[in-house]
């Protein structure tokens, strides 16, 4: 497939814009690949200009969807080579509305790698989205292409902190407090030196121990709570709690919209963030992930695999909606998906609809779903369906 090249202009009329905040009714033109002018009256562009006209018909525009947890190599291998998780393809996040993903390594920062990790950066990029990196994995000494995670963060463009390095779960390294202190302290100094998050994106398990080593590390360092952020907060109900607290003491948390059955000691995605909704801890500091490309494994008490599943971007777009439909306003919901992962991982005109921003935009169809999906201004989905594939996918 030929890289997508963002530079027709479009012209986006009669949208319900949500920044994510709600704009009300306008139209937006985007040309090489930003919001080039927004306005509520239609400018009425010369012909000999070119521009497509698109009329969304009074849908909701919003901006596109920030996935910071995604194994853009595929992830598992718990259970042998052969359950290797394949590569999402381009597709795989465009039609849940995602136009930018972190990629990161997983159990297996082993047979895969920061070169293979950045490989698919790359690759991404070229297809038309924007993606970014952790350096890292569950495991230390963390992988990293320069010897360590200052350096990748100050020296390599796409890399922007360091996970998801793994805490409370048997196939972690069970690192001591010093030891997570190290990794936080290069993180920030790395972030520092480049302008970037300098993050510590934190995978926890089912251990009993849960934050605790986060709860030391905030009392016994320097270091802002900022640089520590926990994913998969909700899987298990007394961690949320723990995750919460951490909030109120400016940390930022990532629930994991992977599927919960019944009975189930976690809370659905949709469920934490109304509970995060209802507590007392700042509305920005929130965010929810899919785990996508991952293997969502579970275990007996030996710590061997029972069942597996595979995660998927598509689970933001179903939270988002499922959301919608419990009542939750639009502008009250949007921000866990876009502004607020942008902000704290500093990805520069991501997360917002305004003029000079990246045009990431999506369409929602009346009942919350993915209608149209424009990544850096190129149409990759419309009326639902997928119109630009990756290079290896099926149409």
């Amino acid at each position: 497939m030929p890289a997508a090249t963002p530079s027709a202009l479009t012209l986006l009329r009669n949208a319900e814009l949500y920044a994510p905040e709600p704009l009300g009714h306008g139209h937006l033109l985007v040309g090489g690949g930003k919001v080039l002018w927004m306005g509520a009256e239609d400018p009425g562009l010369p012909a000999a200009l070119g521009a497509e006209v698109v009329d969304l018909e009074g849908r909701a525009l919003v901006p596109g969807f920030i996935d910071s947890h995604v194994h853009v190599t595929g992830g598992g291998g718990e259970a042998g080579h052969a359950t290797r998780v394949p590569a999402p393809g381009l597709s795989r996040y465009t039609r849940a509305g995602v136009t930018t993903v972190v990629g990161l390594l997983g159990t297996d920062d082993l047979a895969r790698g920061m070169k293979d990790l950045l490989a698919h950066v790359y690759g991404l990029r070229e297809e038309g989205l924007s993606a970014f990196a952790w350096c890292g994995g569950y495991h230390l000494p963390p992988s990293t292409l320069t010897g360590s995670v200052r350096g990748d963060i100050a020296l390599v463009e796409p890399v922007i902190g360091v996970g998801e390095l793994a805490l409370s779960d048997h196939r972690s390294s069970q690192p001591t407090l010093n030891e997570l202190l190290r990794v936080a302290s290069e993180a920030h100094v790395g972030g520092l030196m480049s302008g970037k998050a300098g993050v510590v994106h934190l995978h926890l398990g089912d251990g009993g121990r849960g934050l605790d080593l986060v709860r030391r590390a905030l009392d016994g360092s320097e270091l802002p709570p900022r640089v520590f952020q926990p994913t998969h907060v909700n899987r298990r109900k007394a961690l949320f709690e723990e995750g919460l607290a951490l909030a109120l003491r400016g940390c930022h948390i990532d629930i994991t919209a992977f599927p919960v059955e019944e009975g189930e000691d976690a809370w659905a995605a949709e469920d934490a963030l109304l509970r995060y909704f209802d507590s007392a801890a700042p509305p920005q500091r929130v965010s929810v992930s899919s785990d996508g490309g991952g293997c969502l494994p579970g275990f007996d008490a030996e710590g061997r695999v029972t069942h597996m599943d595979v995660g998927d971007s598509m689970a933001l777009a179903q939270t988002l909606k499922r959301l919608l439909v419990r009542g939750v306003p639009l502008a009250r919901a949007l921000p866990a998906f876009t502004a607020n992962p942008a902000a704290l991982l500093r990805l520069a005109g991501k997360g917002r609809i305004a003029v000079g921003a990246d045009a990431d935009l999506v369409a929602l169809s009346d009942d919350g779903g993915i209608d149209a999906v424009w990544a850096r201004g190129v149409a990759q989905v419309s009326g639902g369906a997928v119109l630009r594939h990756g290079t290896f996918e099926s149409d």
